[in-house]
């Protein structure tokens, strides 16, 4: 019987990746065929993504696919949620691909408070205050470039436009589009009396697509690149959304923290939850698949792990980075992990050290507040999710690239007093690859999908008693 391919291209703010899947004897195989950098990129003085070089990449690894005779038959794209680009009518790209660290949104919030509360955003769209949402970012185009928005025809956020790149077909996937702090809760479409209200084109916001859903198939200018053709279907394309449908468990009862550049921690909710104490918490109800809600917090994460390192230089591994945090881990000093004076340091060391009020912290001490203050705030951030949820989750997982740090997952199920379970690693496109295999009959039910998870991947758990 011939092997079907299922190919998800996962990407995210620092690197992609082309993965491949296929069943075998009834357990998920996969393999990584691709795998590229990404980053911001100053572009007279605005940090912008670097678009055409990841649509280049994404063909790239697509040629490998054909080049390693694993040719795919259906393929998803998943990315980072709330940046855009926009197209004029004749389909060319306007401005750049701005990205969410770009100062470009400083004060649009009160802009925004202009014409309608923080308190009745929230209300009605369920999304967490973050100062790169989307929203802002249409408000600072409004001033700063209203050419733009005028010439534009089409908004699509970043998998969208990767998928027009490889298909002509413009669609706007729903998980993505939550990101953007314009998708109305009750209504779970565009919210157009917002959107007017704030003065946005509102021909910019089309039907939005489900995960699972087809976008097309391949250009015939793509297809003759690459050799083949193929399915492109939606996944969750934000990524989040991706990695939660991987958490290998079908308990109802449990948090998750998708764990990487962002730890993004919270649990699946069948109805959002968009009340004045969830706002107050910061807690956000993203899109997710089959329109349950990721009611979630994001948490600054490995991104304070990965600046210090990138500071000290490549000869430092990470396992060298745990040793010298162990060696310090019983500092005095407490480190809040979100604060905004972590987004974009430009010395993520000294940003610490002013933190903590100590500019001579060894680096080892540095490295220790961080480990403890991100295992602190998931555990702050788990009694939260139990006051609003009404009920204390008996197990904490851990998806992602971040489930690797061993440290952390001790320190994390020492403060949690829950046991903790750890991987996969590669959630993000596993959860890619899930929504595709359900769309084409692979598996019945997201539990099903959940359970093969579980069972091909190892899963490892820590107990608070043993950490």
């Amino acid at each position: 019987m011939k092997t079907v391919y299922y190919l998800a291209v996962d990407i995210g703010a620092s690197s992609g990746r082309h993965v491949l899947a296929w069943v075998k004897d009834g357990r998920l195989c996969t393999e990584e065929v691709y795998r590229f950098p990404n980053g911001l990129v100053d572009r007279d003085g605005t940090l912008c993504w670097d678009h055409e070089a990841l649509a280049s990449h994404v063909i790239e690894g697509m040629k490998q696919c054909a080049t390693k005779g694993m040719i795919p038959s259906y393929m998803g794209i998943d990315t980072w949620g709330v940046d855009f680009v926009l197209l004029d009518g004749d389909d060319r790209l306007l401005g750049n691909a701005v990205g969410y660290r770009d100062s470009r949104t400083e004060g649009m919030d009160s802009v925004l408070c202009q014409t309608l509360t923080e308190e009745e955003l929230y209300a009605r769209t369920g999304i967490q205050k973050q100062p790169y949402n989307t929203v802002y970012q249409l408000l600072a185009l409004q001033r700063q470039h209203p050419e733009q928005l005028r010439k534009a025809r089409a908004l699509l956020m970043m998998p969208d436009y990767l998928n027009f790149v490889l298909t002509g077909v413009k669609h706007q996937e729903y998980t993505n589009a939550t990101t953007a702090q314009l998708v109305n809760l009750a209504t779970e479409d565009w919210d157009r009396e917002l959107i007017r209200r704030l003065g946005l084109p509102e021909e910019l916001f089309g039907t939005l697509s489900l995960p699972g859903q087809s976008v097309g198939t391949l250009r015939p200018e793509i297809r003759e690149r690459i050799g083949y053709d193929l399915q492109v279907l939606h996944p969750a394309s934000h990524d989040t959304g991706s990695a939660v449908l991987a958490v290998p468990t079908n308990s109802d009862n449990i948090a998750y923290i998708s764990s990487g550049t962002w730890s993004l921690m919270g649990v699946e909710s069948s109805a959002p939850i968009a009340t004045p104490e969830a706002r107050a918490c910061n807690f956000t109800n993203e899109g997710g698949y089959g329109k349950r809600y990721r009611f979630l917090k994001n948490i600054m994460g490995l991104w304070l792990i990965q600046s210090v390192r990138r500071e000290l230089g490549p000869s430092y591994s990470f396992d060298d980075l745990c040793r010298m945090a162990k060696e310090h881990e019983n500092t005095a000093h407490r480190l809040n992990v979100n604060d905004p004076a972590f987004l974009m340091p430009k010395s993520m060391i000294g940003a610490i050290r002013t933190h903590c009020g100590d500019e001579s912290m060894p680096i080892g001490e540095v490295l220790a507040v961080v480990y403890a203050g991100l295992a602190q705030c998931y555990a702050d951030t788990l009694h939260e999710l139990a006051g609003m949820t009404g009920q204390m989750p008996d197990a904490l997982h851990i998806i992602g690239g971040g489930s690797k740090d061993g440290y952390l997952n001790e320190l994390t199920a020492r403060a949690c007093g829950i046991p903790v379970y750890t991987g996969p690693t590669e959630a993000t496109a596993l959860g890619n690859i899930l929504s595709q295999m359900i769309a084409t009959g692979v598996f019945a039910t997201v539990a099903e999908a959940r359970t093969c998870v579980f069972d091909s991947f190892g899963v490892k758990r820590v107990d608070p008693s043993q950490a």
